[in-house]
């Protein structure tokens, strides 16, 4: 993963920039187009999503079941 932060708290710009403009390859106009969310996605530095779990998933249904319409089909 990519230090992003100085010691000091502040983003590490010319990190940033060398990785995209060298690393990922982009061009100037490319690299500041990106949101800070955008370039960390492209440098893989987002945390990894949990694998959903049978527990988890059972979680979830129960706390957004499926709702039944007129018929009996289902609306979700």
């Amino acid at each position: 993963m990519m230090r992003r932060y100085e010691a000091s708290g502040r983003l590490d710009w010319p990190g940033l920039m060398r990785a995209g403009l060298v690393g990922l390859r982009l061009r100037p106009q490319e690299f500041w187009a990106l949101s800070p969310a955008e370039l960390a996605l492209l440098l893989g530095d987002m945390p990894k999503a949990r694998p959903l779990t049978r527990a988890r998933l059972e979680e979830l249904a129960q706390a957004f079941p499926d709702r039944r319409g007129p018929e009996g089909e289902s609306n979700g």
